[in-house]
């Protein structure tokens, strides 16, 4: 065989960084070593892989051909130590969108690490465009994602409802008022989460294209500051129940009701198609779907008070 696990290790991380220093830091090697370990690979194939940009590399079509292929043989390759070393699991990396990531993914790593105590586990957390974009450059194991995805390259399971909620302060004008209307909706000034987010494209998709204009007042990424900013009198809001629960139970915030709108949504698991499912990442996605307690719903989760 003319190639080794290394190149194509150095190959995959050269590919992600799109910088040799970089990838070579990482692989706690020099420079000179990780470019010679490139260059022996495409020599060996009389096959370049990238674009050679100034001091960047970009891979060219032959290259984004190979990575998913090369993330597979070295997920394998982890799965294959790891068994080796008396069927510890390897590394896994999660990707989740905001809600999840704030409010449900780090309870389930807490129970993930006292599980396998030994594995190493990391977590990403930003809005729905960012977290498909590292499943597709290879740098997540699976992604737990709300909202509707599509996308040829990912593999797209639903793992469980949710539902998004219009809220308020207490002392809004709007609190305990009823069902409220698109006209008296449409006056109120809103506090969103930012484009790009799941959250924020079903409230454009539902609740905004119905009130002609909205009326924006902050546009923020993360839901705590959006529920500040409603405690305080800002405006209001919409988002997910999950992320509103607590402050439900402690009266800080209120739902405003609005049957008009279908605001169910789902939670998803999802993963690179071409990607081979590790052990590690297999048993994180098998203890999210059992460590919600058999709940279809975020309503039914039993979770620990946050206070």
């Amino acid at each position: 065989m003319r190639l080794t696990l290394r190149q194509l290790e150095i190959f995959a991380l050269i590919a992600k960084t799109e910088n040799v220093s970089r990838a070579a830091d990482r692989l706690a090697m020099s420079q000179s070593a990780a470019s010679n370990a490139l260059v022996e690979l495409e020599k060996a194939y009389d096959c370049p892989l990238f674009d050679r940009i100034g001091k960047s590399l970009r891979l060219n079509a032959t290259g984004q051909g190979l990575l998913p292929l090369v993330e597979s043989l070295l997920s394998q390759a982890r799965d294959v130590e790891a068994y080796l070393s008396g069927g510890k699991l390897g590394p896994v990396s999660v990707g989740a969108t905001m809600t999840i990531g704030n409010y449900l993914a780090t309870l389930i790593i807490a129970d993930y690490m006292h599980l396998h105590p030994e594995a190493p586990v990391a977590l990403h957390v930003a809005n729905t465009d960012a977290i498909v974009e590292r499943l597709l450059r290879y740098e997540c194991d699976v992604g737990l994602i709300e909202g509707e995805v599509s996308h040829p390259d990912l593999l797209i399971e639903p793992w469980m409802d949710d539902e998004l909620v219009v809220f308020c302060a207490p002392g809004h004008e709007l609190a305990g008022s009823g069902p409220v209307d698109n006209e008296i909706l449409a006056r109120q000034l809103w506090i969103l989460r930012e484009r790009g987010s799941g959250t924020r494209s079903q409230f454009d998709r539902e609740i905004g294209c119905h009130l002609g204009h909205v009326k924006l007042r902050l546009e923020l990424e993360h839901t705590e500051a959006i529920k500040r900013s409603v405690e305080s009198g800002l405006g209001i809001s919409c988002l997910s129940r999950l992320a509103l629960r607590e402050a439900f139970r402690r009266g800080s915030l209120v739902e405003i009701e609005t049957p008009q709108f279908s605001l169910g949504r789902r939670f998803y698991f999802a993963r690179h198609r071409q990607r081979y499912e590790s052990a590690a990442a297999r048993s994180f996605r098998e203890l999210c779907a059992s460590a919600t307690g058999g709940a279809t719903s975020t309503a039914g989760l039993q979770l620990p008070f946050i206070p």
